[in-house]
């Protein structure tokens, strides 16, 4: 039954980052719709479909659980400003042929949760992750001197989505409760953005052609099914499993940019790859050790 179990969460997992890895090929087929108006009709989408998954997990009562909290309420709000950005400069990304930038950033992510454990948590780091962090910042001091410019999509998306996995986890909310109620702040931005963009007649959910509509309405249904299957594996797996894991998605991210989409990889910005994914063998063999360590 163990055995079962563990396997069984190695699916969900890998089912959730390659999900996630694809994203780009999904979202790259609504390149001709703004970022702004594809997230919005996302966020739109999202909240009704996790609104009927609740229903029928008759769940309704973990989410009014959150508002008994002012605490909680303003957390909530900030996860879903993180997330929400995280998603719009991804989009963004994906629409202006910067996905190699976006698993750039991704690949950073876990190395910004290190500094940010230090920083903020107060947490102290170990000979290792020092190493790791510093290989970090030496691929970001690489990209400034190449490009002549801060690496802001790359920035922005491990910094958001960094910092969103640190807010989240003082939240005691489930994955699919949380996920409803960060769509559901961000409809008051998007209504706004739809009101602006009327008087210009530009209609921001509809008068699209029908084969952009369903992507857009298939958009809410994607961004729910890998975070239901990354809730399964977590439930299955040891934190260490599911790290490992979590390098499916910008791998897969960077291999679409490179061999699909055919975006150039420069050689400096391939030094700066081969010192975060240093740094990430690192890290990685630092949490191995911390986690077969006996207590």
């Amino acid at each position: 039954m163990t055995g079962n179990r563990h396997l069984a969460g190695i699916v969900f997992g890998l089912l959730a980052y390659v999900m996630w890895g694809f994203f780009p090929l999904f979202f790259r087929q609504l390149a001709h719709v703004s970022p702004m108006d594809v997230l919005s009709n996302r966020a739109v989408w999202a909240c009704v479909f996790v609104g009927v998954l609740l229903s029928l997990r008759r769940q309704w009562h973990k989410v009014a659980a959150v508002f008994r909290s002012a605490r909680q309420v303003l957390l909530l709000l900030i996860a879903a400003l993180l997330i929400g950005t995280n998603w719009l400069v991804f989009l963004w990304a994906v629409a202006n042929q910067q996905v190699v930038a976006s698993s750039l950033g991704y690949f950073l992510t876990p190395l910004v949760n290190v500094l940010l454990g230090l920083l903020v948590l107060k947490e102290r780091l170990n000979r290792l992750e020092w190493l790791s962090v510093a290989l970090a910042l030496a691929a970001m001091v690489n990209e400034i001197v190449a490009i002549g410019h801060l690496p802001w999509v790359s920035l922005v998306l491990a910094g958001t989505f960094g910092t969103y996995g640190l807010v989240r986890k003082q939240l005691p909310v489930d994955a699919v409760s949380g996920l409803w109620l960060e769509t559901l702040a961000m409809l008051p931005v998007c209504a706004l953005y739809a009101l602006w963009q009327a008087p210009s007649g530009h209609a921001v959910f509809t008068g699209h052609d029908p084969a952009t509509t369903v992507l857009l309405v298939g958009s809410g249904a994607l961004t729910a099914l890998p975070l239901l299957a990354f809730a399964a594996a977590t439930q299955r797996l040891d934190l260490a499993s599911v790290g490992m894991l979590m390098y499916i998605n910008p791998t897969l991210q960077f291999v679409t940019a490179i061999w699909v989409f055919g975006e150039p990889l420069r050689r400096a910005q391939l030094l700066s790859f081969g010192l975060i994914w240093l740094g990430l063998l690192v890290f990685s063999y630092s949490a191995w050790r911390k986690y077969r360590r006996p207590a």
